[in-house]
C-alpha cells in the first residue's frame, strides 16, 4: 500500500560513477540484496548518520572509514549495502563483519580498505550470513553500470518493506554548463531520522569543495529528511551519504550556489516525501505546516508533537474529522506561555479552531470531506512569532500493525 503515483526517474549518467547488483539471498532468493557503488577517484564524499546510541556496525564503521578518507584529504572508493539484516546490536561480530565485508570488496576490486563504506538495513539482532554476502560481491562488481536502468536496479535493491523504488533527479544549468544530481533513498517503517533517513545515496557531477559538500549535505538534511516521520522510531542503521564526482560544473559564486542549493533540496524532498508515502501501511500523505512560532524549533516541536499522536494518525486514517484530537496534540507541545486564543488550526481550506476553540464557520460536512483524501494539509498558526516548520507524515493503519507484527516471518 503506498499513497499516490511515485514513478522512479531515468537517471541521467552521472561520468564515472556506476552501480552494480547482486542476488545473494541474504534474507530471500531470488530478489536484489546486495548493491555497490563505484566512485571516482578524487571525488568529495560527505555522510550524516543515525544519532541512535546502538548504531550498527556498519554506521561505526563508516564513520571510522569517511574519517580516515578526509583525514587523508581522500573520497570514499566505494559502497557497498545490503539488505534483509541490519548488523545492529551483534556487538564485536558485528564490526568484525563489517570490516570483513569492506576488506573482500577492496580486494577485489583494488583499493584500500578504508576507502570501502558498508551499509546494512533490515531485521535487527541476527548475525549477516557472511558466506551469502561475500559471495555475491563478485556478481555485483560484475554488474557495475552508470545507465538508468543500474539506477533503477540499485533503488531496488536496498529495499526492505518498502514496496517501490524511490528515486530522484535534476539537471541544472549553472552559467553555461549543466550539473546533474541523482538520489535513491529506502524506508517505510521505524521512520523519525535524527539526522537522515533509514537510507539514502545521493550523486552530483558538479564540482565541490569538501567544507562546502558537508554544509550543503547538512542543510538539505535538515529540511527534507529530518523532516519527516512514520512512526516516531529512530532507525539504528539511518545514514545519507552525497557524492561529488568534481566531472562537471564548479559550483562558485552566490548565483551558481544557490542554484545548486536549490537543486539538490528538491532532490532530497522529492526523496524525503517519498518514504512517507510509500509508509508502512499508509493511505494519507499528511503535510504539517506550523506558522507564527518564536523559533524554528518551536514549530518543529509542534508539528512532531501532532505527527506523532497515534490518537490523529488513526483519525486520518478513518477519514474521520476529529479535530479535538489534532487541538489535544497542539495543546500539549512543549511550548512554554502558550495563548490558546491566538492559536489557528486548519484542515485543508477548512478552519477547525479559533479563539481557543471550535471556528463558528466550521461544519463535520466540510471536515469529513477533507479528511477523506488521500492527501491532506495541516496548518497550525501560533500567533507567536514569524518562524515556520514543515513536517511531513502518514496515518496509521491496520496494515502497519500486521507489516510490523510479521517482519521476521
Amino acid at each position: 500500500m503506498a499513497v499516490g503515483e511515485t514513478r522512479f526517474p531515468a537517471m541521467p549518467v552521472i561520468e564515472g560513477l556506476r552501480l552494480g547488483t547482486a542476488m545473494a539471498g541474504i534474507k530471500k532468493p531470488d530478489r536484489r540484496d546486495l548493491v555497490v557503488i563505484e566512485i571516482p577517484e578524487g571525488a568529495r564524499v560527505s555522510g550524516v548518520f543515525t544519532r541512535n546510541a546502538f548504531c550498527a556496525a556498519p554506521v561505526t564503521v563508516a564513520r571510522e572509514h569517511l574519517a580516515t578518507c578526509m583525514s587523508h584529504g581522500e573520497g570514499a572508493r566505494y559502497l557497498v549495502i545490503n539488505t534483509g539484516n541490519a548488523n545492529a546490536g551483534t556487538g564485536k561480530t558485528g564490526l568484525e563483519d563489517a570490516r570483513a565485508t569492506c576488506a573482500e570488496l577492496a580486494r577485489l576490486a583494488g583499493v584500500g580498505e578504508q576507502s570501502v563504506l558498508p551499509f546494512s538495513t533490515g531485521v535487527i539482532g541476527e548475525a549477516l550470513p557472511m558466506q551469502r554476502l561475500l559471495a555475491g560481491l563478485p556478481a555485483a562488481l560484475q554488474t557495475l553500470d552508470h545507465g538508468a536502468d543500474a539506477w533503477r536496479d540499485a533503488g531496488e535493491g536496498i529495499l526492505t518493506t518498502d514496496t517501490r523504488a524511490k528515486g530522484a533527479s535534476v539537471t541544472l544549468a549553472i552559467g553555461n554548463e549543466t550539473v546533474t544530481i541523482n538520489g535513491i533513498a529506502k524506508g517505510s517503517g521505524m521512520i523519525r531520522p535524527d539526522m537522515a533517513t533509514m537510507l539514502a545515496f545521493v550523486a552530483t557531477d558538479a564540482a565541490l569543495e569538501p567544507a562546502l559538500l558537508d554544509q550543503l549535505l547538512q542543510e538539505a538534511v535538515e529540511r527534507s529528511f529530518n523532516c519527516i516521520t512514520v512512526d516516531s522510531d529512530t532507525s539504528t542503521n539511518d545514514a545519507c551519504v552525497l557524492i561529488s564526482t568534481g566531472r562537471g560544473a564548479a559550483v562558485e559564486g552566490e548565483s551558481g550556489l544557490t542554484i545548486f542549493r536549490n537543486g539538490l533540496q528538491r532532490v532530497m524532498t522529492e526523496l524525503a516525501q517519498a518514504v512517507i508515502r510509500d509508509g508502512e501501511g499508509a493511505t494519507k500523505f499528511v503535510t504539517l505546516q506550523v506558522d507564527e512560532a518564536c523559533s524554528r524549533r518551536e514549530a518543529l516541536d509542534v508539528a512532531f508533537t501532532v505527527a506523532h499522536s497515534p490518537l490523529v494518525k488513526t483519525a486520518l486514517y478513518a477519514s474521520d474529522a476529529n479535530w479535538g484530537r489534532i487541538l489535544a496534540a497542539v495543546g500539549r507541545a512543549p511550548v512554554e506561555a502558550f495563548d490558546v486564543n491566538r492559536v489557528t488550526i486548519d484542515l485543508g481550506e477548512v478552519r477547525l479552531v479559533e479563539d481557543g476553540g471550535r471556528a463558528s464557520g466550521y461544519t463535520e460536512q466540510a471536515g469529513s470531506a477533507v479528511m477523506s483524501r488521500e492527501e491532506i494539509v495541516i496548518r497550525i498558526a501560533l500567533g507567536r512569532g514569524e518562524e515556520s516548520a514543515t513536517v511531513w507524515t502518514s496515518d496509521l493503519s491496520h496494515d502497519y500493525v500486521t507489516i510490523n507484527a510479521d517482519y521476521r516471518s
